[in-house]
């Protein structure tokens, strides 16, 4: 499971990175959402990375330049790798949420949202770039194992 788990955050690591690449060129035609999702998806990877290593999280809604966000995607993708590299997939975290509520999950039922979560917003951001007329590049897990 650890190997999937790798595999998964490689991929997600890898598209994110080209995605801001993509964000960064066409700049001047992105919505006014596109980058604050970036953002946010960073952040969220940044958030549950943080309850499992108990460290202090960002903010859920910092916005960041993309070349941050770029910066912050390594970070996070490395802590992941530590984290599957240090701990047990079945370990469970107590944590409390950004609204106050206390919750207790698996590290493998969060690094499965942390990826889940990535897919979802990657598919809003590729959304609107179609809309503003920027072709997207494609992020489908099945390219990248091609």
């Amino acid at each position: 499971m650890k190997d999937f788990f790798e595999d998964i955050f490689e991929y997600h690591h890898h598209f994110n990175q080209k995605l801001a690449d993509l964000l960064i060129e066409n700049l001047q035609k992105l919505s006014d959402r596109s980058i604050p999702l970036f953002s946010h998806s960073i952040n969220a990877h940044q958030i549950w990375n943080s309850r499992i290593v108990k460290e202090n999280p960002l903010g859920v809604n910092d916005i960041h330049t993309l070349e941050k966000c770029k910066v912050l995607d390594d970070r996070n993708y490395d802590k992941t790798k530590q984290i599957l590299r240090d701990t047990e997939l079945e370990t469970i975290i107590a944590y409390t949420t950004t609204s106050g509520v206390e919750y207790k999950n698996s590290i493998k039922e969060i690094l499965f949202q942390i990826a889940n979560h990535f897919t979802h917003h990657r598919g809003q951001i590729i959304s609107d770039l179609r809309q503003n007329g920027i072709k997207p590049i494609a992020t489908d897990y099945i390219f990248y194992k091609r």
